[in-house]
């Protein structure tokens, strides 16, 4: 590799740079602090390193990398109960159960490496390719054989950046959308918000407010998390079971561990009827960003006071009443977020198959991996 750069794998977060944190200034997902949580809470099936890109002695590039042993899973989801599923499956038990990501599986977005400004980008990225090159050996060293390679979750222009040799085989795929709201600026209060929704979206908004009218929401701090821990995880396992499409879960003393880390970063709020935890809901905050993160509920209390929706509408507000400038809804029920006002953004990636034989049939493989949902996008707006 004859690249102006060298790279540097490492294991856990005690091993990385003084310097680290002074390149994770575009994004808190790649924050020591952050990394550690990963380190002490991430899914069973998943292994996490760390990547340094070094010009001589200076880092001037950081990344993230996850191993996803899909064998180690029960379910890859329960919803859909079909002909397709079970095919889908079986393809990947026998052909994409090791994956390795350049990025984060547990987030939407470019949480995949950051750059410094003095850098070639195309010369970083072929280091990148190298890195994950050699992750791919080390693995092999320990008897694991990875399957699947993928570079996910990045805009159309970011995507472009990967036109260079290395990456000629890969396939270029593009996801369900990220769903993102972009919070107006004269909007200062939840009100402002409502009074810019059409009629119909109104009405949407006060059916649901006055559906919930007996639910209490709380912010809930360390001392609630850890007591309500058993409770909390089966309303995320709920929820997360019934995904159409799964590669983890997370363990359960995973949102203790963040809150502990990450402190006033990490929000969890509770939503109780009569004392009894019946919904929650995860928040991080990422600079001028929100991201909207894991929530959970009770699924017949959810229909009946549509509890989704009246999340949606607290994360708005909350994020509308302390200046953020968007949040970030991620990927699943795209509709129903599209209706309280997010819009979808195309997010590209990038994934090759380690043999031959396979890799050319990538993109009839994919249409299995990754199910393609059917949804209409909603205006809320006047």
């Amino acid at each position: 590799m004859n690249t102006a750069y060298s790279f540097t794998i490492y294991d856990s977060t005690a091993q990385l740079p003084a310097s680290w944190n002074d390149l994770a200034t575009t994004t808190i997902f790649l924050s020591k602090k952050y990394l550690e949580v990963l380190e002490k809470s991430s899914p069973d099936n998943m292994i996490c390193h760390f990547i340094g890109i070094f010009e001589k002695e200076t880092l001037v590039g950081i990344g993230l990398s996850q191993f996803l042993d899909l064998n180690k899973l029960e379910s890859f989801g329960e919803r859909d109960k079909c002909i397709k599923t079970a095919v889908r499956n079986t393809v990947f038990r026998n052909f994409g159960s090791h994956v390795l990501v350049i990025g984060n599986n547990m987030l939407t977005g470019q949480n995949s490496f950051t750059l410094s400004d003095t850098i070639d980008k195309k010369k970083a990225l072929q280091t990148l390719h190298a890195a994950a090159t050699e992750l791919k050996k080390r693995f092999k060293s320990k008897g694991i054989k990875i399957h699947i390679t993928t570079y996910k979750d990045f805009s159309e222009d970011e995507i472009k950046d990967f036109a260079v040799p290395e990456f000629k085989k890969d396939y270029q795929f593009s996801t369900q959308p990220n769903m993102v709201f972009s919070i107006n600026e004269n909007w200062k209060s939840e009100q402002d918000y409502i009074d810019s929704l059409s009629k119909k979206y109104r009405d949407q908004y006060k059916r649901a407010r006055k559906k919930a009218s007996l639910i209490e929401k709380r912010k809930l701090h360390l001392e609630d998390i850890i007591a309500l821990e058993e409770t909390i995880y089966d309303l995320y396992f709920h929820v997360a079971k019934n995904a159409p499409f799964n590669t983890f879960f997370l363990p359960k003393n995973h949102f203790r561990v963040f809150k502990e880390i990450l402190k006033d970063k990490f929000l969890f709020y509770g939503y109780f009827i009569d004392e009894k935890l019946i919904g929650f809901n995860t928040l991080i905050k990422n600079g001028k960003i929100m991201d909207t993160y894991f929530l959970g509920y009770d699924e017949s209390i959810q229909r009946e006071k549509m509890l989704y929706l009246n999340m949606l509408y607290d994360m708005i507000a909350y994020s509308i009443n302390k200046g953020f400038k968007e949040i970030v809804f991620a990927r699943t029920a795209l509709e129903i977020k599209s209706s309280v006002g997010a819009k979808p953004v195309k997010m590209y990636g990038l994934i090759a198959h380690t043999n031959e034989m396979v890799n050319p049939h990538m993109p009839k493989i994919f249409k299995y991996l990754e199910p393609e949902t059917l949804w209409q996008e909603r205006n809320p707006f006047k």
